[in-house]
């Protein structure tokens, strides 16, 4: 299939009213409204295409975008590609999640991660630390650098509260997902999370951010601490 043809159905499953709920959370025109499980069942249909997957990204469609990286063939994804989906997020929805999804199951998540979140933008550093969350939510804990992990901590300790509003969302995610996900560094991500206290972020509707300590104790109650993902798409 084409992206042209897949934007046809895309216009055709979207709904006004998830279009709304999409709108309100700031995702930008243009969207469908199309959810998310709908775009499952493309994905189930596709599986991977590498270049329907760049074709679909470029359309610049929020529907469209997410897609992409439901599809996207990761480990053919090449640097310039990753690059390029960094450069043209349009949201933060995009570069949180679609972007850093992909990033992490490619060949260049950690090097990329490292990259982006030395950036002037927001958006490019929201995909960095997004990115950092993932590989620690899929990666063995001896493919891990835990120094360099423990070294991210203090950053975040010592910046965040520094931050844009959009950043701040991420690191307080890596927190969680360093002490959720890396057992040998779970209780230094609490420790962190104490020490950085309550994390203010503007967010849409009854959205909260959650507070790094309780979040890791829950997965800790769970008997979950250091279970892995398959995959960090969703």
């Amino acid at each position: 299939m084409t992206a042209t043809e897949i934007v046809d159905e895309l216009k055709i499953l979207g709904t006004d009213s998830y279009k709304r709920v999409m709108l309100n959370h700031g995702v930008p025109e243009p969207l469908f409204g199309v959810k998310i499980e709908e775009l499952k069942k493309i994905q189930k249909r596709i599986k991977k295409d590498y270049q329907l997957g760049l074709d679909l990204f470029d359309t610049g469609i929020y529907d469209a975008m997410y897609l992409a990286g439901l599809i996207a063939d990761d480990l053919r994804m090449t640097k310039k590609d990753l690059r390029h989906w960094v450069e043209r997020s349009n949201c933060s929805a995009i570069s949180q999640y679609t972007v850093s999804w992909v990033a992490s199951e490619s060949n260049y998540g950690r090097e990329l991660a490292l990259e982006w979140i030395d950036s002037k933008k927001e958006r490019v550093a929201i995909s960095g630390w997004a990115t950092l969350s993932s590989l620690v939510a899929i990666r063995d804990d001896a493919d891990l650098d835990l120094t360099e992990l423990k070294q991210l901590l203090v950053r975040v300790e010592k910046t965040i509260h520094d931050q844009p509003n959009g950043i701040r969302y991420p690191m307080n995610g890596f927190v969680i997902a360093v002490g959720s996900y890396v057992k040998a560094l779970t209780t230094l991500a609490m420790e962190a999370g104490r020490k950085i206290g309550t994390v203010t972020v503007s967010l849409p509707g009854d959205c909260k951010l959650p507070f790094a300590p309780e979040y890791i104790q829950k997965v800790q109650k769970r008997g979950a601490i250091g279970k892995k993902r398959k995959t960090a798409k969703c």
